[in-house]
């Protein structure tokens, strides 16, 4: 009788490894899969964000070669460091910088707060005094002695309502 509660015991401990080991196998199966399908999902949106990234970017010094060989520059970082820090200058006014085309309202100057170069002639700068906002474009020139001169194109301050 013994030897027959072993055997019984035996079969258990045999079957239950067995469900056991089915049980965490197809566990880790369906990990697989699940984490194989959430791969591709991310893999797609990375992709998707790539390509809003190109489309936004379009519009960009840094990706315009055309822009690039016309300025004969060096690096074009520099460049773009250097044409920001010249425009952004301008804030230190006591009037606020000329550039936003805004004259200073009550004791609040316009400052130039965003700059994107977009080729090698047109700057998209965004501007505010801390209540109202606008957007200015501007017309940049590089002079023989290397500095930078700016021309305003175009700008437009939000109504209060939209701010």
């Amino acid at each position: 009788m013994r030897k027959s509660l072993f055997l019984y015991l035996f079969i258990i401990a045999v079957l239950m490894n067995l469900f056991t080991y089915k049980y965490f196998s197809s566990k880790d199966e369906s990990q697989l899969k699940a984490l194989t399908s959430k791969n591709k999902e991310l893999q797609a949106s990375m992709d998707d964000l790539n390509n809003k990234l190109s489309d936004a970017n379009a519009f960009s010094l840094e990706y315009n070669d055309r822009a690039q060989n016309y300025l004969n520059e060096g690096e074009i970082s520099d460049f773009t460091e250097r044409v920001t820090q010249a425009l952004l200058a301008y804030n230190d006014a006591p009037e606020g910088n000329k550039y936003t085309d805004q004259a200073k309202i009550s004791e609040q100057k316009f400052i130039i707060t965003k700059v994107k170069l977009l080729n090698h002639r047109w700057i998209m700068a965004q501007y505010s005094n801390g209540k109202l906002w606008g957007e200015v474009l501007l017309k940049y020139f590089v002079n023989e002695d290397k500095s930078i001169s700016f021309e305003v194109l175009n700008s437009y301050l939000y109504p209060e309502e939209f701010n």
